[in-house]
């Protein structure tokens, strides 16, 4: 075989997922548990109405992989209105936040919020006109640095 590898070469294939009900959320939510990444990592483009954060996502879909492994993913957020945080320097490009959760607050109409809570009270919110909303990885999966899966309290 001559040329670089691909990721489609390789297995598993890269997660795809899309949600656009409230039924949908807690699935991206519990594969996004965990991710990491900075303040340098998001980006809002009001303009076209997107939010989009690449993340260091802890694979949980293969928890029992040794050593455990991690991933690089986009997730984003099309129709969005607004982006508000709280506890969060977004200045400070190199601050390191960890996703908790992933929830959606209905509104009126479809309308709603869909709120990244992060460790340390720290939490993201998007104002949307829908759930619009995918998570795709984007490099293939590696050792996780810490090699160890990530733990919580019972």
């Amino acid at each position: 075989m001559t040329g670089d590898a691909r990721f489609e070469d390789g297995a598993p294939a890269p997660l795809r997922l899309m949600a656009e009900t409230p039924e949908d959320i807690p699935v991206i939510s519990a594969l996004v548990q965990d991710a990491v990444f900075t303040c340098a990592d998001m980006r809002w483009e009001p303009r076209r109405r997107r939010f989009a954060v690449l993340l260091n996502r802890f694979r949980w879909e293969e928890r029992e992989a040794v050593p455990p492994e991690r991933v690089r993913s986009l997730l984003v957020a099309d129709d969005v209105r607004a982006v508000s945080s709280q506890g969060v320097d977004r200045a400070d490009a190199d601050l390191v936040l960890s996703c908790l959760t992933l929830a959606w607050e209905p509104g009126e109409d479809g309308t709603g919020r869909l709120v990244l809570t992060l460790a340390g009270d720290g939490a993201i919110a998007l104002d949307a006109e829908c759930i619009n909303l995918a998570l795709t990885d984007v490099t293939r999966p590696y050792a996780a640095p810490s090699g160890r899966a990530p733990r919580h309290p019972e």
